[in-house]
């Protein structure tokens, strides 16, 4: 007697979506079709666009999301092909905070909470930014954070970053 199939299950994941760099717009929107094109994976919501003062950074203003996804894809391997998204477009690393073409980050993985050498989770920075919570809570209103807490609890700590939503 064989033992049963283990149901696979999609899961919950949060993606930051950012550029700077050339058309950032189109950049984001492009990256957007290519997150539901993903194999095992849904497209499930997006937020509407928005521009951004850098953080930490200098260069232009960015143009943000946020994508909800339901995947089967594990964190590293859903990693990856956010990375592959970013190589496609000209994504360069040169130094840390630099301005960029794409920019895409998990922000979380269900309720996951982990770290090793490439990927922190939840995000270490995203209940610090605006252009993460507010893009966030669009699609998800009760979001929360793991191990931190509600997503729109954050909101006050974040009121002095400015952010535009764009048409």
């Amino acid at each position: 007697m064989r033992p049963a199939a283990t149901a696979v299950t999609a899961v919950r994941a949060y993606i930051g979506i950012g550029g700077n760099l050339g058309d950032a717009r189109a950049t984001v929107e492009d990256a957007l079709r290519r997150l539901a094109l993903l194999p095992d994976t849904t497209l499930s919501a997006q937020s509407r666009l928005y521009r951004t003062a850098p953080v930490d950074a200098g260069g232009d203003d960015y143009v943000n999301a946020v994508a909800q996804l339901d995947t089967m894809l594990t964190p590293h391997t859903l990693l990856a092909a956010l990375q592959t998204i970013e190589l496609a477009h000209g994504r360069e690393r040169p130094y840390r905070n630099a301005p960029r073409t794409l920019d895409l980050d998990i922000l979380s993985y269900d309720d996951l909470q982990f770290a090793d050498d490439v990927l922190t989770l939840p995000h270490p920075r995203m209940a610090q930014r605006a252009f993460v919570l507010i893009p966030l809570l669009e699609i998800a209103p009760d979001a929360v954070i793991p191990g931190i807490g509600a997503a729109r609890d954050l909101l006050l700590q974040v009121q002095d970053q400015a952010i535009e939503l764009l048409n």
